[in-house]
């Protein structure tokens, strides 16, 4: 029977469907209209790649899979052996309407149908040297958490055992956070201090310490044009910049400045059927982490740009709301860093539209 099958596929393409965990990968393989093989197989590449020799010597394959946990490793030993493979984001996977059943072996099926009949969505690849480059930049995300997590902590612990009055209101700078090894405590409350403010100090220092490597990224040849290009925006700064470099890559990828809105999530979702059309907030679909630098990026570039405090000033008066007014600034700068991405230009204050 397996001869047969080679036989029949041999030479023809065939389209893969895989749902990987992270013990287990499921295999649906399509070809011609109809499910011609499935498997399940331990999550290792030589596995796959010896299923593939052994069952469809000769065959086009084309694979995919979501991307996830896994990240894109896979599908650059795919490519490297001549299998085309395409990453598409989960949320975009087209899946019936009454579907009440989830299992891997129904994903499997689900995506190579998807595949087969092009409908699907891709993923953008970064090169491997960009996204561990990137890695800096999610590690500071997750370090500036760690930050904001032991300082709370530490004011907690005041509010709830150690009320002192002579403490500063309102926001702490670090040096007062180091002062505060002078006050005063019981022995089981200054251990705990202790032990918050090395976990404090040490998360500062590995801070300082990635700030200054993505600089020194930025200076690279591979991202020095992005970078110079993103920091001429105003309210873009040497690090940002960066960080926006690295997590964005090639902007020419996006089709105008809308598309560009649309994938960072600033545009409004819409629920519209027949004459009746209801728009609601900002899809926030998208890197949150991106379109979060965007709307801080917003706060500081309408004190520097003169269009972008008019927009802000005329949707504030619109809609009530300050709110409202930063996205639809955010939105604007969006479209516009693409337009200087795209065009290989610098800003100019309130000319470039």
């Amino acid at each position: 029977m397996r001869k047969m099958q080679e036989y029949v596929l041999k030479g023809k393409r065939i389209f893969v469907g895989l749902e990987d965990s992270k013990r287990t990968w499921k295999v649906c393989v399509r070809s011609e209209g109809m499910i011609v093989d499935e498997a399940s197989m331990p999550a290792r590449y030589n596995v796959l790649k010896g299923y593939f020799d052994n069952r469809f010597p000769g065959c086009m394959i084309q694979l995919i899979y979501e991307a996830g946990f896994n990240g894109f490793w896979l599908h650059d030993l795919l490519e490297k052996d001549g299998i085309d493979c395409i990453v598409t984001p989960p949320n975009k996977v087209t899946i019936e309407k009454d579907n009440r059943v989830k299992t891997d072996k129904r994903d499997a099926r689900r995506l190579a149908k998807n595949l087969e009949n092009k409908d699907y969505a891709s993923c953008n690849v970064p090169t491997r040297e960009r996204r561990e480059n990137r890695q800096l930049s999610r590690t500071l995300d997750q370090l500036n958490k760690v930050i904001k997590a032991t300082k709370n902590r530490i004011r907690r612990m005041f509010d709830y055992h150690h009320p002192v009055e002579d403490l500063k209101d309102g926001a702490w700078t670090d040096k007062d956070y180091s002062n505060l090894r002078n006050v005063n405590l019981s022995e089981p409350l200054k251990i705990t201090l202790e032990v918050y403010l090395e976990t404090l100090e040490i998360s500062l220092k590995n801070k300082e310490r990635l700030e200054k490597e993505l600089i020194a990224l930025s200076k690279k040849e591979e991202y020095k044009e992005e970078a110079t290009i993103k920091q001429s925006v105003p309210g873009i700064g040497k690090l940002t910049a960066i960080r926006l470099t690295l997590e964005l890559g090639e902007m020419k990828r996006f089709e105008t400045g809308k598309h560009f809105a649309s994938y960072l999530g600033l545009t409004s979702s819409e629920f519209s059927t027949g004459d009746t059309i209801k728009r609601g907030r900002i899809t926030g679909q998208g890197p949150s982490n991106v379109r979060t630098w965007f709307i801080e990026t917003s706060w500081r570039a309408i004190h520097k740009d003169p269009a972008l405090l008019e927009k802000f000033q005329n949707v504030w008066r619109n809609t009530g709301s300050k709110k409202k007014a930063i996205v639809a600034v955010a939105r604007k700068l969006a479209c516009r860093l693409w337009a200087l991405e795209t065009t290989g230009q610098t800003y100019l204050l309130g000319v470039i539209k």
